[in-house]
């Protein structure tokens, strides 16, 4: 959203940033989902899953009118919560600010090139006083940066901004096909690679990035962080093994490749007699994806994006 800000912005739109700061019971959203909201009417975004959305809206065009930021509270009751928009009971708590006007323009293109280089940032703001800075991964906000939770400490409200994650694909086979448009879906921001020209085309995979080259020449410099999952795909030693020697003692919050019990046996050996600690080989996630049965190349990319979402959220198999 706060690239979203910014174009709006940018093209003349007055427009409002609205973050949620606190969530009570059934509430949908977590503290830091954002909407925006123009003068015109338009938004994008949400902060509640449709429920106050409307109320939201109306509120954030005066807010844009008198150039002020506010604090809206939704709080509900389940005897008295359809009346208030919660359907589900639960309360929010809502942060409105106009773009320009409240929220610094600089603040904010500081927040979105912090996400293009990959660098974690809060934006926090003083309930009591209106400042607003940004913060980097120190102490004491590392703890709500290694769990991605925004939320109020005292009279300030911290909102974490953390690189998109990331999915780095080896291999540009079936697979692979059927598991970019889901991972572009939930926000995933997806990387191919395979030496194979005839496999690593626009074509087969349009609007990705695709480089047709060795994993060992890409992954050095795409950077693997613990913001990044990498899944072997090809089914090709040759392909998967580099990229494995390198993701496998990274960062690299996830780590998987596809193939059956007797391949990962097969596979340890050749990564042992490459060096690697076997704590390393450990976490490999092998045979790839959620036990869910599946068969046909949709499912099996379904399993393994599941998989890797579990593992970005903190749940484990």
């Amino acid at each position: 959203m706060i690239e979203t800000a910014l174009d709006w912005h940018g093209t003349g739109r007055r427009v409002a940033l609205v973050t949620v700061m606190e969530t009570w019971g059934s509430a949908p959203r977590r503290a830091g989902s954002q909407m925006v909201v123009a003068q015109d009417g338009g938004f994008a975004g949400s902060v509640s899953g449709g429920c106050v959305e409307a109320a939201v809206i109306t509120a954030a065009r005066e807010a844009i009118a008198e150039e002020r930021w506010r604090v809206l509270d939704f709080g509900v009751s389940d005897a008295d919560a359809f009346a208030a928009g919660l359907a589900c009971g639960g309360r929010i708590r809502l942060l409105v600010e106009p773009v320009g006007a409240v929220l610094p323009i600089p603040l904010l293109t500081a927040l979105a090139a912090s996400r293009q280089s990959r660098q974690a940032l809060a934006y926090v703001v003083n309930l009591s006083t209106g400042t607003r800075e940004l913060r980097g991964e120190v102490a004491p906000l590392e703890d709500r940066f290694h769990r991605d939770r925004s939320g109020l400490e005292g009279d300030e409200f911290i909102a974490v901004h953390l690189p998109p994650p990331r999915l780095i694909l080896i291999g540009a086979v079936q697979i692979a096909q059927a598991i970019l448009p889901m991972a572009q879906a939930v926000g995933y921001d997806a990387i191919v690679i395979d030496p194979r020209a005839a496999f690593a085309t626009e074509a087969r995979f349009p609007g990705t990035r695709i480089c047709a080259d060795w994993p060992d020449n890409i992954l050095p410099d795409v950077g693997l962080d613990r913001h990044s999952a990498v899944v072997t795909l090809s089914h090709e030693p040759r392909i998967d093994d580099p990229a494995l020697i390198l993701a496998l003692p990274s960062h690299a919050a996830y780590v998987g490749a596809l193939g059956s019990r007797r391949t990962q046996e097969t596979r340890v050996s050749r990564l042992l007699s490459a060096g690697l600690d076997p704590q390393d080989i450990a976490r490999l996630k092998a045979p790839v994806g959620l036990p869910i049965g599946a068969a046909t190349p949709a499912e099996i990319a379904l399993s393994v994006l599941a998989d890797v979402v579990a593992t970005f959220r903190g749940v484990g198999r």
